[in-house]
């Protein structure tokens, strides 16, 4: 029986960026996906590497300053796959949230993140307006302009668990869970590849699953403890006409969510919806009411898109959050990852539920500081702030 430090279940971005900071931190790891690299959530999210600016009208500043220091680190060490790009919030006169409103909340945004030159902002003078993509400037009070990041998610998961590899990290994929049995001092693992069940032992498991996250804790014996969750789906749909000036942050007539529209590989990039998901998580798919509220919002803002019909679109996909269990609207809840261990201070099992994409390497970092007293002594082999993530073939 094979024997590793850790085994990590998942190859979404925060199971590969565990896989990441293990192996930098010299330890031998194992990465179980029973698909593809990044072949559920992780590719089918916002592609936005961004501080989260409408976290603060909840106070999520801790969130967001981590998000910011994450950008930063990002735009420097995977320059090819994360790039700065304008954001316009087109502000009419029925919009909710007024330009001093913006401008008070960028004036934040700025503070958190160290007012790096990334977070200067300011507003798009009424000349410079009919550059905007056709937007509609009936009613238009003003155009704020800020900057954010734009990454292709599979490209950066795939981009992590290479450079995850290079430093001596093992995949078995597609390779499907199947069980796990706690003892003492280690955890025993059986996956299946292909007609075949493996074996293999590690000093803990860390469960980043994304959506089947529970599936997978549910494998574990005896019984530990899952936290309180809901599923949320967040649909996206691509239509044909493209924007190129940026990215255009709006806010839905119908009910004020923000909704993000984009250029992705020639095209535009609608998203996303936030609609309570229960089921089997293999089975998300956009519904029809969703890819309605969608360009509605996108009619709204740019009367170019006023024939598009769902006929017309592209390209779909549909992707599953994990927040914490709550009653209210899926759009107010704390966007904070839960972390859950099965016992302290020496952890067989970590569990990861929820997440950003921005949060990965934080996220990981986090979960080998809590699991470290459970690992033995090593030599560290790099810091993750500071290995270079290339696009893959």
């Amino acid at each position: 029986m094979k024997e590793y430090d850790v085994i990590v279940v998942g190859g979404g971005i925060h199971g590969a960026g565990v896989l990441q900071a293990v192996v930098a931190a010299g330890h031998s790891a194992l990465l179980l996906e029973r698909r593809a690299l990044a072949s559920g959530t992780s590719s089918r999210s916002s592609k936005l590497i961004h501080g989260g600016l409408r976290y603060l009208e909840s106070g999520q500043f801790a969130l967001v300053r981590e998000s910011l220091r994450e950008r930063a680190i990002l735009l420097r060490i995977a320059s090819d796959l994360v790039e700065l790009r304008p954001f316009f919030i087109p502000v009419y006169r029925d919009t909710r949230r007024r330009p001093w409103q913006l401008r008070l909340g960028l004036s934040m945004y700025a503070l958190l993140g160290g007012f790096d030159a990334s977070t200067r902002f300011g507003s798009v003078p009424r000349r410079e307006w009919e550059t905007l993509d056709g937007l509609d400037t009936r009613g238009l009070d003003a155009v704020i302009r800020y900057h954010d990041a734009q990454t292709d998610d599979a490209q950066l998961t795939r981009a992590v668990v290479q450079s995850a590899m290079s430093l001596g990290a093992e995949i078995a994929m597609p390779a499907g869970f199947a069980e796990a049995r706690l003892a003492q001092s280690h955890v025993d693992v059986s996956y299946r590849q292909g007609s075949s069940t493996v074996e293999c032992r590690a000093r803990v498991l860390v469960n980043a699953a994304g959506p089947w996250a529970a599936q997978v804790a549910h494998a574990i014996q005896p019984a530990i403890a899952i936290p309180a969750i809901d599923l949320v789906q967040g649909t996206h749909i691509v239509v044909p006409l493209q924007v190129t000036a940026g990215i255009y942050y709006v806010e839905s007539p119908q009910d004020g969510r923000a909704v993000f529209i984009m250029p992705w590989k020639g095209a535009t990039l609608i998203g996303t919806t936030e609609t309570p998901f229960r089921g089997e998580p293999d089975r998300v798919h956009p519904l029809p009411a969703e890819e309605d509220y969608l360009l509605a919002v996108a009619r709204r803002y740019f009367p170019a898109l006023k024939d598009i019909t769902r006929e017309r679109i592209v390209e779909r996909f549909a992707g599953l959050r994990v927040l914490p269990a709550a009653t209210q609207a899926a759009f107010d809840r704390s966007r904070e990852t839960i972390f859950v261990a099965d016992r302290e201070p020496h952890p067989r099992v970590l569990g990861i539920y929820g997440g950003k994409l921005t949060g990965w390497r934080a996220a990981a970092a986090h979960v080998l500081a809590r699991i470290s007293p459970s690992l033995p002594v090593s030599s560290r082999r790099a810091e993750t702030e500071d290995l270079v993530l290339r696009r893959t073939t």
